[in-house]
């Protein structure tokens, strides 16, 4: 009997119970990491590709937002000479 409580004590429950949670979790992980793009048989070359496609995202991102801002200043900043011009009468 107590070395059934030392292995629940040690895997802290039911060994079977732990077992399901673990490859349920484990399971859950992988999908996740897998939709990042990471692969379990070459994850250094996987973890690298993602960094290196979430800093060439954030430029994308950055660039994005360079062209909305110029798209909008070309009707915004106009707009806004002529009512500064013409209403300081």
């Amino acid at each position: 009997m107590s070395e059934n409580n030392d292995l629940t004590r040690f895997f802290g429950g039911s060994p079977a119970w732990v077992l399901v949670r673990l490859v349920l979790l484990s399971v859950v992980v992988g999908v996740i990491l897998a939709a990042l793009g990471l692969d379990p048989m070459n994850i250094l070359t996987s973890l690298q590709r993602l960094l290196r496609n979430l800093f060439s995202f954030s430029f994308e991102a950055v660039e994005r937002m360079w062209r909305y801002f110029l798209l909008g200043a070309v009707i915004v900043i106009p707009l806004w000479l002529l009512m500064r011009v013409f209403g300081r009468r």
